[in-house]
Formats: structure tokens, sequence, C-alpha cells
């Protein structure tokens, strides 16, 4: 095997040394297994496999739903408009009224959410679990026609200065609308003050 890497890659076949020491830790011996196999006890892992891998996590039994059953889809950025920790991940719950082909349902929206295609990929819903805490009403999120919310902020807690090498920003630790204070954030003090003159 080495012998006809050097043939092929001629002078630089040392820099492929690491593809050739894999290739033949892989390869099967007269032993009837891979060195790689009888050494560690399994099959190694090759970017080949880590597709399969890919495939069972969207197929697995836990993400596969039955009717009647509720879910909770996940808040895209693009269409709820905040990302990160000022919004909830999921929104819901909702019941599944039906499977459309193997990876896709379809859910039971209200009435505000119409603009919402109802059809979602498996990879875009949570299967729930029963907790009061979880519900996070439509109405608390007030969706605007344009399909994004804002936050309100309640008050400032703390202030700081970001040091960068030539300039130096001043930050402020806002405190959010419906958000704990463990959740609250660091934003441009300037930006803050333009619009939400309210909270200096």
């Amino acid at each position: 095997m080495l012998r006809c890497c050097v043939l092929d890659f001629r002078g630089s076949w040392e820099d492929y040394l690491p593809l050739i020491e894999f290739a033949y830790n892989n390869n099967y011996q007269s032993s009837q297994m891979a060195p790689y196999e009888a050494l560690y006890g399994r099959r190694c892992r090759t970017p080949t496999r880590w597709t399969e891998l890919g495939e069972q996590r969207n197929l697995g039994p836990e993400l596969v739903f039955d009717i009647e059953e509720k879910v909770s889809p996940w808040k895209k950025i693009l269409r709820f408009g905040r990302k990160g920790k000022l919004s909830p991940r999921f929104i819901g719950p909702y019941r599944v009224l039906n499977r459309v082909g193997p990876v896709a349902y379809q859910l039971e929206l209200p009435p505000k959410l119409d603009r919402i295609h109802d059809v979602l990929h498996v990879s875009m819903l949570r299967r729930y679990h029963s907790d009061p805490s979880h519900i996070v009403p439509v109405e608390k999120i007030e969706i605007r026609p344009d399909l994004t919310i804002e936050e309100e902020p309640v008050q400032i807690l703390d202030c700081d200065v970001k040091l960068l090498r030539r300039k130096s920003i001043p930050l402020v630790k806002v405190l959010w609308c419906n958000h704990g204070s463990e959740e609250a954030t660091w934003e441009p003090k300037e930006t803050m003050r333009q619009q939400y003159p309210n909270l200096f």
C-alpha cells in the first residue's frame, strides 16, 4: 500500500502519511477485521458513516410523533425577529394533526399564526412534555404583520465599558420584560439611549 502511494504522490508522499495510516488501519486483514476494530472493539467512524448517524438522528424513535400528540415548534430567527436569550426557542404546544411524508408533520396552529405554514419538518419540532411554565402564549409574543416580535426593556441593572484596541464601548446590562435577571443582556449604551430614552 505504501509503495503505491509513493509512486502516485511522488516527492510529496510523506504529506499523505496520515491518510495512508488511516486507510491501513481500516482495511480488513487476515484476522477478518480491521486493526482499528481489533484494538478498540468497534468499527472506526469514517466520514461515510457520519451521514448515517445524522440520518438516524432525524428519523430516530424519539423524534417520531403520534397524531394528536402535542409538540412545540422552533421559533426561527428570521420569522420571529429576536434571537438568543431574549426569546424562548420554542412556542406552543400545538397538536399534531397528521403526518405528511416521512419527516414532516401538520400542526394545528392558532388563527393568529395563519401566515406561518402549518407543515413543519421534524427538525423544527420538539416533543412537548407537560409543564405549565413552558407554555408561551401567542398573545404574549405579540407577533407583528412582518412576523417579528419586540421585547421591551424594564430597567438598566449595571454599566460597564468594553475596551478594544483603538476604542472603548460603553455597555449597559438590560433587564427585559417577561425575563428574569439571569437572562439580562449587555447592550451598547448609545443604542439603548436612542431607542429607549426613558430608561436613562
